[in-house]
């Protein structure tokens, strides 16, 4: 007889977009089920990157500290010409706007190995490996899935034919690129047209060696090439398949191991990790949302690397969720709170899918004379006085749960230390994850009516006073920051996101007006 669980969220896929809702659900007391076919973690590498953001997000899961054991930073990111000649330069070291490293270099394997053992550690919290979803059905509160045991034959998933059932609130659909979840709710996918293809080889060398520059790109026409860190002592090399090149004379381990050869890398010098050949792509889900089911990371987007923001993106769906269920199953907000999820993310992806194509553009240059105009424009470029390299775009999220006419809004917030009665420490460690208005002084909290402090209460927001003799800015960064944005005061969200900002007390309640009416319960549910 087949088993039924039940479950507040049912999530397939636990790669760690699947695995970081999981946390940050299954840390706020939620009943979650988690499905995945592989009845082990993925044992070879894919992404590499993620940025300070990420690594905010990763600190609210409470995993911080061992990824933290498993990653280092970036140091310098060059792209150089077939002549060894610099065209760009950029220099993400130091802390981002998050209080963390701009970037960050792993090997995901280690990454979701850390991930794993928090996520297992969580009694509410239920992963069903080696089962696989086979049928999504919406009943009225809530959705079943079926799932079927299977086990690995020969590098294939072969069915066991032993079945059980969930019966979900919510289900979400992490289940990668070739989404179960996403065919099952008849969601189609919009693509650009972009697609290139390029052999991944990731190699453990088996000498401490130092690398100069340590992470670039080779803008040679003859094969643009990436060569980057794969974590702790790990090299990964992405070498463009040329015109004419079949994906299966290339995906061979004797063509990767030529290609390494210029760098010396051999199978005397390193240990061969992986092989593969992936195909670029810049897509996104038509819809990320159908009733009761919803898509997160792959499932939903996927863009080429040069940017370094795939892995980034399905974490920071994850975020956008857990906060909007969360509030849903505790019934703090109705179901409508979701119907923001999919056009705030999706604008929001799709500018750093544009923006890693534009890269791509840049460095897939296979004709030798398009390649000499690009790099003396680059080589121009970068001789002029005061050059600074374009900044990476900082996206607003799409049209959703936040003031378009507020200062800020939409736009990432910042996270640096504070000290509130002698304890010290980052923001989110000492306020919580939850809403927060920070104001530069008493009076302009003051000005907030009764209304809205109900409000703030039914959300357990934070009001975060930087007067003299309250909290204080041990960095300086906020009162930078608000200065920066004209504002006395701004209203962040759970996911670190700006709802708007004010400019005095009379515009902050009118911008908690627009915040209760934006997303409060509807009245029948209000609890103040």
């Amino acid at each position: 007889m087949p088993n039924e669980l039940t479950a507040d969220v049912a999530i397939v896929g636990y790669g760690p977009t699947g695995q970081s809702l999981a946390l940050l659900l299954g840390r706020l007391g939620h009943k979650v089920v988690v499905i995945e076919r592989w009845p082990d973690l993925y044992p070879l590498p894919r992404a590499v990157h993620f940025d300070h953001e990420v690594a905010r997000i990763l600190q609210a899961a409470g995993v911080i500290e061992d990824v933290a054991r498993v990653t280092e930073p970036v140091d310098n990111y060059q792209w150089r010409n077939a002549e060894g000649e610099m065209l760009l330069e950029i220099d993400p070291r130091g802390l981002g706007p998050s209080g963390w490293p701009v970037a960050n270099l792993f090997s995901q394997p280690q990454l979701e190995s850390a991930l794993d053992k928090h996520v297992k550690a969580l009694r509410n919290v239920e992963v069903r490996q080696g089962w696989s979803a086979q049928r999504v059905t919406e009943i009225a509160d809530g959705v079943r899935i079926e799932i079927e045991s299977g086990k690995l034959q020969d590098g294939q998933w072969v069915a066991t034919g032993q079945r059980d059932t969930i019966r979900a609130r919510w289900l979400v659909g992490a289940d990668g690129a070739n989404s179960f979840v996403r065919q099952a709710i008849g969601v189609k996918a919009h693509d650009l047209g972009f697609a290139f293809d390029w052999l991944v080889v990731d190699v453990k060398p088996k000498q401490k060696r130092e690398w100069n520059p340590k992470n670039w790109q080779l803008c040679d026409p003859r094969r643009p090439t990436s060569i980057v860190s794969g974590g702790p002592g790990r090299r990964r090399w992405e070498f463009m398949l040329l015109p004419g090149e079949r994906i299966a004379d290339m995906n061979r381990a004797d063509v990767a191991w030529r290609l390494l050869a210029p760098w010396g890398m051999t199978p005397d010098t390193a240990e061969f990790e992986r092989h593969a050949v992936y195909t670029f792509r810049g897509q996104w889900a038509e819809q990320w949302r159908v009733g009761r089911a919803l898509l997160a990371g792959d499932a939903a987007h996927r863009m080429p690397p040069f940017a370094g923001q795939g892995l980034c993106s399905g974490v920071r769906d994850s975020m956008a969720l857990a906060w909007r269920l969360d509030a849903i199953l505790r019934g703090v907000a109705g179901q409508d709170l979701l119907d923001s999820y999919g056009p705030e993310r999706s604008s929001h992806v799709q500018e750093l899918i544009g923006f890693s194509i534009e890269l791509g553009k840049v460095i897939c240059v296979t004709d030798p004379e398009a390649a000499r105009q690009r790099d003396a424009q680059m080589i121009t470029a970068l001789a002029q006085p005061g050059y600074q390299p374009p900044p990476p775009p900082q996206p607003r999220l799409g049209p959703g749960l936040w003031s378009s006419e507020a200062p800020g809004g939409g736009l990432l917030s910042i996270q640096s230390e504070i000290e509130i009665n002698g304890r010290r420490g980052l923001f989110d460690n000492l306020i919580g994850v939850r809403f927060a208005v920070i104001a530069r002084k008493s009076s302009v909290l003051c000005s907030i009516s009764d209304e809205n402090h109900k409000a703030l209460a039914h959300w357990n927001a934070a009001l975060v006073d930087f007067s003299p003799g309250e909290v204080r800015d041990v960095t300086g960064r906020y009162t930078q920051w608000l200065e920066q944005l004209g504002c006395e005061a701004v209203l962040v969200r759970p996911d670190f996101y700006v709802h708007g900002g004010a400019r005095n007390g009379e515009e902050l309640n009118a911008l908690l007006d627009d915040w209760r009416r934006r997303i409060a319960a509807p009245a029948e549910t209000m609890m103040i």
